[in-house]
């Protein structure tokens, strides 16, 4: 039997696996992402490296940050940006390289029914 409980916790796993989700659906966030995996980094330094405006890397960095992904972590007058937990590195490092088991030209079998791949 469910309890409520038990409910709770699993729309919590949900939710939190949506929000991840939701971050690696645009290519700029994914990229932000693997940078910010290397090493912690200041905004301007991101929209120069991925080649965005900063209005653009700003509300990307929002979304992350609305995520739970990424902290704003306030340095004197500036403030750098770096993923929420260690972890995620090790996360992202983890989807990367299942992501490259994957055959380029492989789709799921109902790809066009599901709306996936």
């Amino acid at each position: 039997m469910c309890t409520v409980f038990g409910v709770l916790n699993l729309a919590s796993e949900i939710e939190v696996l949506a929000r991840f989700g939701r971050a690696l659906a645009d290519p700029i966030r994914c990229q932000l992402l693997l940078a910010l995996r290397a090493a912690p980094a200041y905004p301007s330094d991101l929209a120069d490296t991925i080649g965005v405006s900063r209005t653009r890397l700003s509300n990307h960095l929002a979304c992350l940050r609305d995520c739970g992904l990424v902290v704003a972590v306030p340095d004197g007058r500036r403030t750098r940006y770096e993923l929420a937990a260690p972890r995620l590195g090790h996360a992202l490092d983890d989807l990367r390289t299942a992501v490259v088991a994957v055959a380029e030209d492989v789709t799921c079998a109902d790809a066009e029914e599901k709306g996936c791949c």
